[in-house]
């Protein structure tokens, strides 16, 4: 199942291929994904492949297709194995691939094929410079959940809503009921970790008293572990991993390694990489000097 929030990827089926997939491909390159549930490299795969259409701004549509619920399509283009991918360009096959490359053999197969990131379009760029109010994203979910209660993917959408404001109480009663494919979803995976993160805060003073204590003693360590464990599930996450490396370099052992250990954990959770191996190389040269 795709994900709503991405304009330029489509699930693509036998009666809609030649509509979305060979005219639409008369005006922009169309990259296939053809996929499994089962099949675990491809739940690494689809959420890259988003990515890349996200990043490249139309420049190429992505279109998913489920073998299992489409073999009449899966035989035409001789699938053998999953993922694999297909592009298709001016109506034509261009070739297909085994899918499960890491993100940089991705980006190069699609320059191969003439397709480079376009600019984002105006109101992409406006809507980037000011995100969504985290409360007013819950209550557009909610509503999304109410009018398509059968699409279980704006479930987890709500979820991941729900624990940017703290709410993980709900959060974690929405994760417990999803289909066994949306719960080993990448998404999924590293909501549960948060919970984890989450479930440390309760009963934990907020944000402003753990700041004054630190100011009043630099070296209240548990202050600072909470207090980077609250930006970490409140989104602010180059803040939270600020206070675990603070934590880092005053006492490294304090309370059995908490601070290496939230380090790690907090990395299985962000996705920005930029600012993952940035703050992994300063932890490794701390922990080495």
């Amino acid at each position: 199942m795709t994900d709503a929030h991405h304009p330029h990827v489509f699930d693509a089926t036998a009666a809609t291929f030649e509509e979305m997939v060979i005219r639409k491909s008369l005006e922009v390159p169309v990259l296939v994904d053809f996929w499994a549930t089962w099949c675990a490299p491809c739940k690494t795969l689809g959420p890259i492949l988003e990515k890349l259409a996200a990043e490249y701004h139309g420049a190429f549509l992505l279109a998913k297709i489920d073998v299992d619920k489409e073999q009449e399509l899966a035989a035409a283009f001789q699938i053998r194995s999953v993922p694999t991918l297909a592009v298709v360009k001016d109506g034509q096959l261009l070739g297909t691939l085994p899918g499960a490359l890491p993100e940089g053999q991705l980006r190069e197969m699609l320059a191969q094929v003439g397709i480079e990131p376009a600019p984002a379009p105006p109101e992409a760029v406006a809507t980037e410079a000011a995100p969504l109010d985290p409360h007013q994203d819950v209550l557009r979910l909610r509503k999304l959940v109410e009018a398509e209660p059968e699409q279980a993917a704006h479930k987890l959408d709500l979820a991941l809503a729900l624990l940017q404001i703290g709410a993980a109480g709900e959060a974690e009663q929405l994760l417990d009921k999803l289909p066994a494919n949306l719960a080993t979803d990448d998404r999924a995976i590293k909501a549960r970790a948060k919970l984890g993160f989450a479930a440390l805060l309760k009963d934990a003073p907020p944000a402003d008293v753990l700041e004054t204590a630190i100011a009043r003693d630099p070296a209240d360590l548990r202050a600072r572990h909470l207090l980077g464990v609250r930006r970490l599930v409140e989104g602010d996450a180059a803040s939270g991993l600020e206070q675990f490396m603070e934590m880092l370099r005053r006492d490294r052992k304090f309370g059995d390694d908490l601070a290496r250990k939230s380090l790690i954990d907090a990395f299985r959770v962000l996705d920005d990489e930029a600012l993952v191996s940035k703050v992994r190389r300063q932890m490794s040269a701390l922990l080495l000097s």
